[in-house]
């Protein structure tokens, strides 16, 4: 299935069904009254996450929902039956803007989150309202109002605890191959993913994360360049990224690891110039590839040297596996602390929050990577 993850459609709600205007004639009633009906309410258009889809690729040909109107209202004080309602399902992770106003109207991040994108007009009413001692037959009725109509655009947001960062034939794809169940596809020439990979990494039976791989940036890449800008927003709900840089050289007389020093910076510097709130995401730097290095350690030291990194810092081969159980150890301890925080402010939030928490303790950051061993 191709991935689609952004889409324009067009949402019309139905209109309301208008209100009656009829009096009681039968034989031997004289005087009947008004006995008109209401009008029904018309179809509402919503918009639920289902986690089963993972692609907005059917919006992208059904792009006009329209809901029915209501029916009219009857004599012998009939009322009109509402019209059925509209639901979309969407992937979960997909927000949802006003394609007029650019506005953010919903943002869809749970399972089974249901929003209304555009409410149904009521019914109107009969005359059988307006009757009064002074109005014995009312010949007054209101017709159905109008349903709601939106232009929305769809954007699709993957939720991933881990971002996968670099150029491409950085060693990705191969990475998310070895530490969890995903299996893009992996060749030897630039631009081999060309969509938004996840996988899941299970370090134990009750613990585990989300990892995204999208399509490798190159330099230019916030001004249209390449194919990684397209896809950098999914980046922007995960919590840590890991900056993925190839050490390696098939050129003996090239200076790898200055090659792989400019390469990273300039990585970086677009993703200050694409989203500064993504660039000031937790970033793990990953020197992969270092199966093919004579001596790991003193490149590392100078990577880091000459880079100016002091933050975390993993040396890895992903295609042999090499350090990449050490890192999802540590990441998984990351991910748990972030998820802990997350708890106490909803429980503070709500008020269920006592400084008793077991949860709670103050001398562990999210920042506190002390490597588990695996749970058995």
């Amino acid at each position: 299935m191709k991935f689609v993850d952004e889409a324009t459609i067009e949402v019309i709600a139905g209109k309301g069904g208008n209100g009656a205007h009829s009096f009681r004639r039968e034989k031997f009633i004289p005087k009947g009254g008004p006995d008109g009906g209401d009008g029904g309410r018309g179809g509402t258009v919503f918009a639920i996450a289902d986690r089963n889809i993972n692609t907005l690729i059917d919006y992208r040909y059904a792009r006009k929902h329209l809901a029915k109107g209501g029916e009219h209202g009857r004599g012998s004080d009939q009322y009109g039956a509402a019209a059925v309602n509209i639901t979309l399902r969407v992937p979960v992770g997909t927000v949802i803007y006003d394609a007029e106003t650019g506005e953010e109207l919903f943002d869809l991040s749970r399972h089974a989150q249901q929003v209304t994108l555009a409410a149904g007009g009521e019914g109107g009413l009969g005359n059988v309202h307006f009757k009064s001692s002074v109005n014995r037959a009312p010949k007054q009725w209101t017709p159905g109002k109008e349903g709601e109509q939106r232009r929305l655009r769809l954007e699709l947001k993957v939720l991933a605890d881990v971002g996968l960062l670099g150029m491409p034939n950085a060693g990705k794809s191969t990475l998310i191959s070895r530490i969890s169940n995903a299996r893009p596809k992996i060749a030897d020439y630039p631009f081999t993913t060309l969509h938004p990979n996840l996988g899941v990494v299970r370090t134990s039976e009750a613990r585990s994360f989300v990892v995204a791989d999208i399509p490798g940036l190159i330099e230019g890449a916030s001004e249209g360049a390449g194919l990684g800008h397209l896809f950098l927003r999914h980046l922007t709900r995960t919590r840590i990224l890991l900056h993925l840089v190839d050490v390696s050289s098939h050129d003996p007389d090239e200076d790898a690891v200055a090659r792989a020093v400019g390469e990273a910076r300039a990585i970086v510097e677009e993703l200050r110039l694409y989203d500064e709130a993504l660039y000031n995401k937790p970033r793990w730097l990953v020197l992969n590839k270092l199966d093919v290095v004579n001596d790991p350690d003193a490149v590392k030291k100078r990577f880091c040297k000459e880079y100016g990194w002091k933050g975390p810092v993993f040396a890895i081969s992903a295609l042999s596996g090499d350090g990449t159980q050490q890192l999802i150890w540590d990441l998984q301890n990351a991910i748990d602390a972030y998820r802990q925080e997350d708890n106490i402010a909803e429980d503070m939030a709500d008020g269920t929050f006592v400084a008793e928490d077991p949860r709670f303790d103050d001398t562990r950051s999210a920042a506190d990577t002390r490597p588990v061993t695996p749970e058995q």
